[in-house]
């Protein structure tokens, strides 16, 4: 089975770059216009407009079994269950959460209990800020 995957992807990957290489050779629409007035790709080993069709139709081709691959990859790649038993056999257990920390507190993973936090008195007030940099209060 691993042999067959192997071919499967060494063939799509074979197609992938057979299809970048044909799209990029081929000629875009405003390309044809110049064959028409007798210049560009008259004289080619095609024809006028022989390696159009050729090009596009092995682009086509390639593009078919890319996508074949691409579809027998999906399908030998996903995992078959073994057992022909009920979904709910296999169910995770429920989670039991002891009668003592219940609420919603006690769902929180790692809750720790609170922490009490004691304010000291300041040591010495702030000295009053008089004259002209003081603001006046209305």
């Amino acid at each position: 089975m691993n042999a067959l995957v192997n071919v499967i992807l060494a063939v799509q990957m074979l197609a992938a770059l057979g299809m970048i290489g044909l799209i990029l050779i081929q000629h875009g629409k405003g390309a044809d216009m110049g064959a028409a007035f007798g210049s560009g790709s008259s004289g080619s080993l095609f024809g006028a407009s022989g390696s159009a069709n050729f090009l596009s139709r092995t682009t086509a081709v390639l593009a078919g079994v890319f996508f074949v691959a691409t579809l027998a990859l999906a399908y030998f790649g996903n995992p078959r269950p073994t057992s022909t038993g009920s979904v709910l056999e296999g169910a995770a257990p429920a989670l039991v959460v002891p009668a003592a920390e219940s609420g919603p507190a006690a769902a929180i993973p790692g809750n720790a209990p609170p922490v009490t936090v004691v304010q000291q008195p300041d040591p010495a007030p702030a000295p009053a800020v008089t004259g002209a940099g003081q603001i006046p209060a209305k």
